[in-house]
């Protein structure tokens, strides 16, 4: 115990390292040369999603002064799903399968920034000083994004929607190798961003009036934090598809176990959690249960009732 207490980071680094070690090579069997560069593509991405979700977590949390937001209760992820279903109805089934991979990745993360920056600029812009007038606006507006996609997708043509529903179903199996590299690469850049802006980060926790009294350019950090949010989500997002509570679990298992008043320690922390939930979730479900999509909607379910437990302890700050 004294040593989880003073080298939390190791002890997850290691536990991550062997959960990837047996997600790769446990029972190869034959056909290794196979199966292995499919195994490493999931495991890359599994651990630049979990990555992605944990610190966009953290820092929009950051910004919002409070535990209880993600990017997805506020729209972002319906957002998402609202531009592949205009995309869809716009150039049709067949022009959205042959859009090339880099191109649409490369879209959606510029629409996806330009449209967090104003949407979350606006909403955030003097701060969290009405946290329930916040809560109940992102909840308003995810709300509208997802009727919009909705109302969109029933009047298309029924092939079409089956497009839509396939890339806006969260999975973790279906990870492309072209997508993993251009976004894995953008991804390991906003995260490192991040990093190394730890010590600006822990003066904005402290709040809006202290942080500017302390000299903090806070509206160009916040929006730069912003952007940050929108990259991660938005890479996570094109990897797998939306997940709502995953990184309010491993975010709020972070702040357990590092405390949350050093972003130095709690970013890794956050993304390392995240990884070990991730690799070791997938790696129960695939070689022990057998199922290949189960581990998203177990994700899902526990992230809500870890979401509602919030709510009902009173821990809106």
């Amino acid at each position: 115990m004294a040593f989880v207490r003073a080298h939390p980071l190791a002890l997850l680094a290691l536990c991550l390292l062997g959960l990837g070690a047996a997600y790769l090579f446990a029972g190869l069997g034959p056909n290794a040369g196979f199966i292995l560069p499919l195994r490493a593509t999931r495991l890359g991405g599994m651990l630049v999603v979990g990555a992605s979700i944990a610190v966009a977590t953290v820092l929009f949390q950051t910004v919002a002064q409070n535990r209880i937001l993600t990017p997805s209760i506020m729209g972002f992820d319906a957002l998402y799903v609202l531009m592949q279903t205009a995309l869809v109805a716009v150039i049709g089934a067949v022009g959205f399968t042959s859009l090339p991979k880099a191109l649409k990745f490369g879209l959606e993360v510029g629409v996806m920034i330009t449209a967090a920056v104003l949407l979350f600029g606006t909403l955030l812009g003097r701060g969290p000083r009405d946290i329930a007038r916040m809560i109940l606006t992102g909840v308003i507006l995810g709300v509208l994004f997802r009727s919009l996609s909705g109302f969109v997708a029933r009047v298309m043509d029924p092939n079409a929607y089956s497009v839509v529903q396939s890339v806006t179903f969260a999975s973790f199996t279906r990870i492309d190798a072209t997508l993993l590299l251009i976004g894995g690469s953008a991804a390991l850049a906003a995260i490192a961003v991040a990093c190394a802006l730890s010590r600006r980060l822990d003066v904005m926790a402290l709040g809006r009036p202290v942080a500017v009294s302390l000299g903090l350019g806070y509206e160009r950090l916040m929006l730069l934090v912003l952007a940050l949010v929108a990259l991660l989500v938005s890479v996570s997002t094109a990897l797998v598809g939306p997940v709502a509570f995953f990184g309010l679990i491993v975010v709020g298992l972070a702040h357990a176990l590092v405390g949350a008043d050093r972003h130095a320690r709690l970013l890794p922390a956050a993304a390392l959690i995240a990884g070990i939930v991730l690799v070791g979730g997938q790696l129960v479900f695939e070689r022990l249960i057998g199922q290949q999509s189960t581990l998203s909607v177990v994700v899902e379910c526990i992230g809500g009732l870890f979401f509602l437990w919030l709510l009902l302890k009173g821990r809106v700050r």
